[in-house]
């Protein structure tokens, strides 16, 4: 399927509606931009996890917990070691 679209001043890209949903994309996703032979590729993160999926030992107090969750206490823990919160 091949749509029209146009890239803005601010470097940005609307996608057709037609492909956003043939593509099952929602609204607010994360999504992956790469660059292959000078096509882009767009692809769900949640495809990018699937793919890694076992291939990293998740640390025992992340075990049980959903994404969000995770990386929720990933960020406080960063920013608390960073700026030396307590």
């Amino acid at each position: 399927m091949n749509q029209i679209a146009t890239v803005t001043s601010k470097k940005q890209l609307t996608l057709p509606s037609a492909v956003f949903k043939k593509a099952g994309f929602k609204i607010g996703q994360k999504v992956m931009v790469s660059e292959e032979n000078g096509r882009l590729l767009i692809t769900p993160a949640e495809k990018l996890v699937e793919e890694l999926a076992g291939a990293v030992l998740v640390p025992k107090k992340w075990k049980g917990k959903d994404a969000r969750e995770i990386i929720n206490e990933a960020k406080s823990e960063y920013f608390r070691k960073k700026y030396r919160l307590k």
